[in-house]
């Protein structure tokens, strides 16, 4: 493996979501990331046959979790590790003997990351949920939506990947440095409701500051500002307008006709805000989105065209940075950030469940007899 994190082994027990988006990440950067599947076909919650992003990268050992012999094998497997992730309800891996207490008895510099939405502790804690829960009790989703609308889920980006696997990506990095300077392992009790409301941190100062309303719709940055949203075209597209600051406003009203305007001479007044939206909508559906994209972009209006996937990918800009690759056939968005100097790995595509079984155990030590008695015990596949 090449990357920044090139030597480092995380054990994954696999799960979906952030727990998956977080070895994503690892193994993106260069870490060794081995998946512990269940055995079986796959195709339960979360398969998308064989073209999973979030599970490029690893290498998979199936394991039957419910056999000794399997739970043996597994401290074993994460006693030569690193790192740890797991995504199960709290207590589950207790249960199967394989808790933080076992494993950092065997392994004492590990680190042991435990993804979950409410935290291993709380009321919540036992409760099933989903992102749109937990961005809900996070106090994020109240502020997603339109002026008299109700709010609306941004798709599992916030709770999931950005308050979830992105934190818990960093947690394991800080933890594993730590340990590197001569520190013990750790667990890490990553929650999503913790992340989310953290990404909001920018959002509580505003609050704390007369900046900002809980009234949806009635923000700089929430739809309410003319000079902060999208707007259609006439072709049905749609562009974004991010004019914020004065010089970039300046030129959103060259650039769009309008500097003679006197209505537009207040820029901060919300008052007149609506009046202006309506003009500006008026004034986007005169064109087509290639038409403003040909007066706008790559100017400092602080414009961008809005893309759906199949489009972003094929974008000059994007394409000139590589930022989508060709993946097993698939596309797939490249590793990020970028390095300077160290060079990673280019993705693999996603393992079959319990490929690399016989491969990682004779790693580990284990001579034949052994995989066939695990074998024969249904322990693995």
């Amino acid at each position: 493996m090449a990357g920044p994190l090139a030597g480092l082994r995380i054990i994954e027990f696999a799960g979906i979501g952030p727990g998956p988006f977080a070895g994503m990440m690892l193994a993106d950067h260069g870490a060794e990331v081995i998946r512990i599947d269940r055995p079986g076909p796959p195709g339960g919650v979360g398969s998308m046959g064989g073209k999973d992003v979030l599970a490029r990268s690893r290498r998979s050992i199936a394991l039957n979790l419910k056999s000794p012999e399997a739970v043996a094998v597994a401290r074993r497997l994460c006693a030569s590790a690193d790192g740890v992730i797991e995504g199960l309800r709290p207590g589950v891996m207790e249960r199967l003997g394989l808790g933080p207490d076992e494993l950092l008895a065997d392994n004492p510099k590990l680190v042991y990351g435990r993804m979950t939405g409410w935290g291993q502790t709380g009321p919540y804690a036992q409760s099933a949920g989903h992102d749109i829960n937990y961005i809900a009790l996070a106090g994020a989703l109240w502020h997603y939506g339109r002026a008299g609308e109700k709010p609306t889920a941004p798709i599992n980006m916030v709770g999931d990947f950005g308050g979830g696997a992105m934190m818990l990506a960093f947690g394991m990095v800080s933890a594993m440095l730590n340990v590197q300077r001569g520190g013990e392992g750790q667990v890490i009790d990553c929650a999503m409701t913790d992340g989310t409301a953290l990404l909001m941190g920018m959002f509580w100062g505003m609050s704390s500051a007369g900046m900002w309303q809980e009234k949806r719709g009635a923000n700089l940055l929430d739809s309410a500002a003319h000079f902060y949203d999208t707007y259609e075209c006439s072709c049905g597209g749609y562009v974004s307008i991010g004019s914020i600051e004065p010089q970039f406003y300046a030129e959103l009203l060259r650039l769009a006709g309008l500097a003679d305007d006197p209505d537009f001479a207040v820029q901060m007044d919300p008052r007149r805000w609506p009046a202006l939206k309506d003009k500006l909508t008026a004034l986007f559906l005169t064109k087509s989105r290639d038409e403003w994209c040909a007066i706008m972009e790559m100017t400092d209006v602080c414009f961008a065209p809005v893309l759906p996937m199949s489009e972003a990918k094929v974008h000059p800009h994007n394409v000139a940075r590589g930022t989508f690759i060709d993946v097993g056939g698939d596309t797939q968005p490249a590793p990020a950030p970028r390095y300077s100097k160290t060079m990673t790995d280019y993705p693999r595509p996603e393992t079959a469940p319990g490929k690399d079984t016989s491969a990682i155990l004779a790693e580990l030590g284990l001579a034949e007899a052994e995989l066939s008695a695990l074998r024969a015990a249904k322990a693995i596949i």
